[in-house]
């Protein structure tokens, strides 16, 4: 054991700087945050209908926070991530980036993130900023691992950055406008898990995680995931019954966009499933969200 650690420590001192930039940003998990910040901007622009530095605070400290979170998450699955080839070349399992580093940087991370938010954007701000932190780690990804519906709960924290970003620039919590925007990501955040749960069902049951695979076929998940991305444009088309937009030339925008994702998300439906057409669905829902995100912001912009 001793031998053990002591080549894992020889195998982190002999990292590059920019070695250990990589891994942080790997932990960081920078492509997940960073659209998670740009939803929290996504809040702050649709209630005040414009761009301005104040912008700047609540964005850097939901940046900062989710990423200290992401970096929690990785220390807590280190062992599952060990298990299965999409993961196990990650920083904690290949062992670039120590447990006790990890724990740092994530803490590092988490204070100062809260510190920004608090100071910047206030208390109810702060307050949802830290509840997505503990439903992301503390309720989520325990949950994951012993319940296959983990994700539906889970989905929660997905639709608080928008939430985040509407009360800093000093709107409502309870405004139906960003209430019907966060239920939009909550769908969406759904068929987007079951999506890669297709692509990567086996790698998470060699983990030993609980999946729905082992309860449906994939003919029965293909067409439950259809569904939900169906909901998915249906709940994007409730928006503008809530006053959130003003140009109907953009409500005809997300139409087609809908219309565009409901089409190719058909193959689903084939008798014949094939890995790509997972992969093609999860790639389509994705755009069709930041589809939403551009076209409501270009309404608040520009209309």
């Amino acid at each position: 054991m001793d031998s053990l650690v002591l080549k894992a420590e020889d195998k982190i001192s002999s990292l590059s700087l920019s070695e250990r930039l990589k891994a942080a940003a790997e932990l960081m998990k920078l492509r997940i945050t960073s659209f998670v910040t740009l939803t929290t901007m996504f809040g702050f622009i649709c209630f005040t209908g414009k761009l301005t530095l104040d912008i700047i605070g609540p964005t850097l400290g939901v940046l900062l926070l989710s990423s200290g979170s992401a970096v929690i998450n990785h220390y807590q699955e280190r062992r599952t991530d060990a298990l299965m080839k999409r993961t196990r070349n990650r920083p904690l399992p290949s062992g670039r980036v120590s447990p006790a580093d990890a724990l740092m940087l994530a803490i590092v991370l988490v204070v100062i993130g809260t510190t920004i938010l608090y100071i910047d954007s206030g208390i109810i701000a702060l307050g949802l900023g830290l509840l997505n932190l503990i439903w992301y780690n503390g309720i989520y990804t325990p949950l994951k691992k012993i319940n296959p519906l983990a994700i539906i709960p889970g989905s929660i924290v997905g639709a608080l950055p928008p939430m985040i970003g509407w009360v800093s620039a000093g709107g409502s919590l309870f405004d139906s406008q960003i209430l019907i925007l966060g239920f939009f990501f909550f769908i969406w955040q759904i068929p987007h898990f079951w999506l890669l749960l297709m692509i990567f069902g086996k790698d998470y049951q060699s983990a030993g995680f609980p999946t729905l695979t082992q309860i449906f076929s994939v003919d029965q998940l293909a067409r439950i995931t259809f569904i939900w991305i169906i909901a998915t444009f249906v709940t994007s088309m409730l928006i503008p019954l809530f006053g959130v937009m003003k140009n109907n030339f953009i409500e005809f925008g997300m139409l087609a966009g809908g219309i565009w994702l409901t089409w190719n998300s058909l193959k689903l439906l084939k008798s014949e499933k094939e890995n790509i057409w997972f992969m093609s669905a999860f790639k389509d829902i994705n755009i069709y969200a930041i589809l939403v995100v551009v076209l409501l912001t270009i309404d608040k912009l520009i209309v």
